[in-house]
């Protein structure tokens, strides 16, 4: 019982674990960008004492007046677009397919054990090693890089899904069998909401994979993107551009990662891990 001078958490604001988690994310900012500033303070110098040759390694400075001419070019945004084109619609296409199979294989123990040796065959095969056949079936087409993209992300995210099925509570898959919940509804009530965390750390997985195999094929295949634009900067001798479209492949690197987490912890609020994460 509280009395008129005190107040609950409820009406009085955030709770003791908000504020901590609050407080924690508003001190981890500062030292991330005073980490920042000392990296680039470091490769500013290391050039400029001659500690490494400057056409190897040009001043941060430099790079970033390059990556900001690049930026300043349509055909810099034009190269973004298509490279963030090709990493959704592989990603799209790798999750849509392994949901799918993951869900009707791995609802059905003797099919999942029929087809556990193509899987252990097929999935330790490096994507970049398709690279001939794609070539060969799409030249230098969106298609080539698309075809790496989803054989390289279908594997994190069918394997998660597959894990995610046999995760699911027994009990709670007979009380659904009592009550005559059909197929789909047992999917849909017990199945998915069990699956969940594990999917969803699957698509984490498979959109990191998904964008370094699109910049990948980009680079050696000459698919349009930026990693065909770092090719080209680096046979015509612009150093300081390759830095610069590298810099911009981490960000956007970066920018995926924080999105797909965004989006982890938007569907997973009522999970435990992500309820312990923000409390910490």
């Amino acid at each position: 019982m509280t009395g008129r001078g005190t107040r609950t958490p409820a009406e009085g604001g955030a709770s003791p674990a908000r504020t901590a988690a609050a407080g924690g994310a508003a001190g981890t900012a500062p030292l991330g960008a005073v980490g920042v500033l000392a990296f680039l303070a470091v490769w500013e110098l290391v050039p400029r004492l001659g500690l490494v040759p400057g056409r190897y390694l040009p001043p941060a400075t430099e790079v970033l007046a390059a990556l900001a001419a690049r930026a300043a070019e349509a055909a810099f945004w034009v190269a973004l677009w298509d490279t963030v084109l090709a990493w959704a619609l592989g990603l799209a296409i790798a999750f849509a397919a392994a949901c799918l199979l993951g869900f009707a294989i791995g609802s059905l123990p003797a099919v999942r054990a029929f087809t556990t040796s193509t899987v252990e065959f097929l999935r330790p095969v490096p994507s970049v090693a398709l690279i001939p056949l794609a070539v060969l079936l799409y030249g230098t087409d969106i298609g080539s890089t698309l075809l790496l993209v989803v054989y390289a992300a279908f594997w994190q995210i069918y394997l998660q899904v597959l894990y995610g099925v046999a995760d699911v509570d027994p009990v709670a898959e007979q009380t659904a069998r009592s009550y005559r919940l059909s197929r789909w509804s047992r999917i849909r009530y017990v199945t998915w909401p069990s699956a969940l965390p594990y999917v969803l750390t699957g698509l984490r997985l498979g959109a990191a994979v998904a964008l370094i195999l699109a910049i990948t094929a980009q680079l050696v295949i000459g698919s349009p993107g930026l990693g065909r634009e770092i090719a080209v900067a680096q046979s015509s001798g612009a150093i300081a551009s390759v830095y610069a479209l590298v810099i911009a492949t981490g960000g956007l690197g970066v920018a995926v990662n924080a999105g797909v987490r965004l989006l982890e912890r938007r569907l997973l609020h009522w999970h435990s891990s992500v309820r312990t994460e923000a409390a910490a």
